[in-house]
């Protein structure tokens, strides 16, 4: 790595002045790069995604507030919030290209297919089952980003410039985009939209198989329909998935950081609308996670008795009338 940043694990860097990006600080850290919620943003600095305000800090001209550089957490918003600094130079010729990465990885959408396909090359990497490197991936959390963060500094350009060097590692997900791409212009899949609400219904055919795709570096963190070809096709954040009679609501990504370009609604606290569902259910259970869940879900676990009036009627109510439940911007 050339320029004057360097990376440093995050539990060796506890000990030295540090930069954080994309999460938590520490107590050696001297700035913090992040749009992780409750975490103060350096003035002029703010923006969607922790690469972008990289990016952002990069150009500003000031003084780099310490040498090293570093993140409790791998994912491609990380990686790229890191070489940004690392690599300035390089970084900046390319940050359209980088930031989509980034992008691809926290908020599941791209602009440019080669983003899509390093974002999931990436997520690959980190698969400690799948992984090219994973018998370097057996030790803790904190050990297993250390050594991908070493790796993948190295690769990171390379793989959104030349994607097709890394194809064994996306040729799979990139496979179900495309699948789910073409349901969506056939018609097998469509959107309604509630705009007042910013709620999407995703409605998939019976006929079409459950397809997946990687959220953060989640090799397959995703069930339904591929998340890349749904987000791209519709600016709401709130998402519910119907398949059958298999009911998946999801709060995408953007609400749970701090989001810029625009304030998403708050998040409202899905367990009692899970518990009022399965009241009326006679043939599954309902499940849901807490608002401060990176991707907050609620879904049948099994197919349900209730039909897709019922289940919309149910998700538009509660989130028309629940109270907010999540607020990334205070700190």
């Amino acid at each position: 790595m050339s320029g004057d940043i360097r990376f440093l694990d995050y539990e060796s860097s506890r000990e030295v002045p540090n930069i954080v990006v994309d999460g938590s600080p520490n107590e050696g850290t001297v700035l913090t790069l992040t749009h992780w919620p409750g975490i103060s943003q350096p003035p002029g600095l703010a923006a969607d995604l922790s690469a972008q305000m990289a990016f952002a800090y990069a150009r500003s001209g000031d003084a780099m507030a310490a040498d090293v550089v570093t993140n409790n957490h791998f994912d491609q918003d990380g990686l790229i919030a890191m070489y940004a600094l690392i690599e300035p130079e390089l970084a900046r010729d390319h940050e359209d290209l980088l930031v989509d990465v980034a992008a691809a990885g926290d908020f599941g959408t791209y602009r440019y297919r080669s983003a899509a396909r390093a974002s999931m090359a990436l997520a690959r990497y980190a698969d400690t089952e799948r992984s090219p490197i994973a018998a370097d991936l057996g030790g803790s959390y904190e050990a297993q980003c250390a050594v991908l963060y070493e790796r993948l500094l190295g690769q990171v350009l390379q793989m959104a410039l030349n994607p097709e060097d890394f194809e064994e590692l996306w040729v799979d997900e990139d496979r179900q985009l495309t699948a789910t791409e073409r349901a969506l212009a056939q018609g097998d899949i469509t959107i309604e939209e509630f705009p007042d609400i910013d709620l999407a219904v995703v409605d998939i055919a019976e006929g079409e198989p459950s397809r997946t795709g990687h959220r953060f570096a989640l090799a397959e963190g995703y069930v339904g329909a591929h998340p890349m070809a749904i987000n791209n096709a519709t600016d709401c954040f709130r998402i519910l998935q119907v398949h059958g009679r298999r009911y998946t609501y999801t709060d995408r990504y953007e609400s749970w950081v701090q989001y810029h370009s625009r304030r998403p609604l708050a998040r409202v606290d899905l367990r009692p609308l899970a518990e009022d569902l399965a009241g009326g259910d006679s043939t599954t259970e309902w499940t849901a996670t807490a608002p401060s869940s990176l991707t907050a879900q609620l879904r049948s676990v099994d197919e349900s008795s209730l039909d897709r009036a019922d289940v919309l009627a149910g998700v538009a109510g509660h989130l028309r009338s629940a109270e907010p439940a999540w607020d990334p911007y205070s700190s």
